[in-house]
């Protein structure tokens, strides 16, 4: 019987695949684990192996062509197979069953929710109103309940702060619009639910509201039950592939060169697997259900059968104090910046450029500038004074990748990383090339101090055009950013350092410090990023330059 091979979903994002090279033409004999195309996904090209034996049918898409995820992409069988009912509509149809089926499913799920809201709204008491999580920032799409002031039973004004919810950036507080009795809180301290889901009710006290919660308790009962079922089912299926890696035989070492490579990546020892494709063929399902035990039990055996005389010229045990490990939530500022890091790292094709600036005349500058009255000022706001002018000149560093443009922002706001116990925030200084010092210095003091006491707005933490991270002051003397993303380049800075450097021809002790630029390369180029370091080395290395 004709198998029908479909596009393969080789990435989380990916949506559509193309065919970058076939490596099989129909009529061509496939065996298991012969790779029979290579698909590039939106990540990278990857070979994609047979699961089957037989003749290659039909091929769905062609080479350099492409074709969503799950649509026909091969049919392998017998050699003269009559496929004409897949090729004439069924295949097509059977797929477009298997899609709908799945959005009926979704839409069922959707509309279970929807009812139940819905029901619950139209049944709603007179003086009741149902809270729901609101959306705090642009970004937000769940908020977790950090602390609750109120509990079930207790009198609420219009005003008073029902609770603290945490968003993606910052913890804010949530004030109740209605006045009454607190009814029904819906999410513990500590945890998280959607944004527009239900979150509180406020009516008149002793207000029966069993009917308005009953639909999110069901909900909620239903999802062990899925997660129990998935866990049945890959269970299942472990135990059903597991045993046909010892079917194979052992006489000679066949593999495929994507199990190889697979292999190669893992540091796994082939010489001890067992194949499960034909002839004992080692695939990528074996590579896949390789057991790390196997590699273990083999230390154990080795070190049981150590020789004798090693065992009697080994020292003595030492007793240690034996620690135990601990978990931690991760709160959701950490599980955001996780996201977005690893978003910008591995979508921006980053870049580096250092730089070393002689900082001799901005420490004279500084000194001279803080001697004035009711002023004081640090490195850190000579520099975003000096990147932020900078910028001026270099309006390409300014600017963020879209898919199908370019944008250049007509603003400089500049973003500067401040360090606090979840993580690291970004507070932005709007229009930070139209400041003066003293501005600059109070605007970051200011917002450097709400974010660690967790005091910033999430307005205050948007719309960034380019962001400037400093380490100097904990003697780190040079490093390297990822990009926060949608600016398309972050500036690292040094400590300023004591070092022999040669002024005049004559070697003499200077103040320096390294800069760090990291570009994105679809729209920052290197000789671009090059100029604006060296602007900005001119402004910092000759301070008075910034009057020009």
């Amino acid at each position: 019987m004709a198998e029908v091979i479909t596009m393969p979903r080789l990435s989380d994002t990916m949506t559509d695949g193309k065919v970058a090279k076939w490596h099989k033409k129909v009529g061509d004999a496939v065996k298991e684990g012969d790779i029979l195309a290579e698909i590039e996904t939106d990540k990278a090209v990857q070979d994609f192996e047979s699961e089957f034996n037989g003749t290659l049918l039909y091929v769905g898409t062609e080479e350099g062509g492409s074709s969503p995820v799950d649509s026909v992409l091969a049919i392998i069988g017998e050699q003269g197979e009559d496929i004409s009912q897949l090729k004439g509509g069924m295949l097509d149809e059977g797929v477009s069953e298997k899609k709908e089926e799945q959005k009926i499913d979704e839409e069922h799920k959707t509309e279970n929710e929807s009812s139940s809201i819905e029901e619950t709204t139209a049944e709603i008491p007179a003086g009741v109103e149902v809270i729901t999580m609101p959306r705090l920032s642009d970004t937000m799409t769940e908020g977790k309940v950090a602390k609750w002031h109120f509990k079930v039973g207790d009198e609420v004004k219009e005003g008073d702060v029902l609770a603290e919810i945490e968003t993606d950036k910052a913890v804010q507080d949530f004030e109740s619009e209605v006045k009454g009795t607190l009814l029904y809180a819906s999410v513990a301290e500590g945890e998280a639910s959607p944004v527009d889901t239900v979150l509180a009710i406020i009516g008149p006290a002793g207000t029966d509201v069993s009917g308005l919660t009953l639909g999110g308790a069901k909900n909620s009962a239903s999802k062990p039950a899925a997660t129990e079922t998935s866990a049945t089912a890959e269970t299942s299926q472990e135990k059903t592939e597991t045993p046909s890696a010892e079917n194979s035989s052992t006489e000679r070492l066949a593999i495929s060169p994507l199990a190889k490579k697979m292999a190669e990546d893992k540091g796994i020892d082939v010489q001890s697997l067992k194949g499960s494709g034909e002839n004992g063929r080692i695939v990528k399902k074996d590579i896949e259900n390789y057991q790390p035990e196997t590699s273990a039990a083999k230390s154990e055996k080795n070190a049981v059968s150590a020789p004798k005389n090693s065992e009697a010229a080994a020292p003595a045990p030492m007793n240690f104090v034996q620690g135990e490990d601990s978990e931690t939530p991760n709160s959701q500022v950490r599980n955001i910046i996780a996201k977005r890091l690893a978003e910008s790292k591995f979508t921006a094709p980053h870049y580096y450029l250092i730089v070393e600036i002689n900082m001799d005349k901005a420490i004279v500058a500084r000194k001279e500038i803080n001697s004035l009255p009711n002023t004081k000022i640090s490195f850190n706001d000579m520099i975003i004074k000096a990147t932020a002018i900078a910028l001026r000149k270099h309006p390409q560093v300014n600017s963020t990748w879209r898919d199908d443009k370019i944008i250049h922002h007509g603003n400089i706001n500049v973003g500067v990383a401040v360090a606090i116990p979840d993580g690291l925030v970004v507070p932005v200084l709007k229009n930070a090339d139209q400041m003066n010092y003293n501005q600059i210095s109070a605007a970051v003091k200011d917002m450097a101090g709400r974010a660690k006491s967790k005091g910033l707005k999430a307005n205050e933490m948007e719309g960034s055009t380019f962001s400037i991270s400093n380490l100097g002051m904990f003697g780190i003397e040079t490093f390297t950013s990822i990009i926060n993303q949608p600016n398309s380049a972050i500036l690292s800075v040094g400590a300023i350092v004591e070092k022999p450097i040669v002024k005049y021809g004559q070697i003499v002790v200077g103040n320096v410090m390294k800069l760090s630029l990291a570009c994105d390369h679809r729209v920052v180029d290197g000789a671009t990023g090059a100029e604006f370091l060296q602007t900005l080395r001119t402004y910092l290395e000759q301070p008075l330059t910034l009057l020009l």
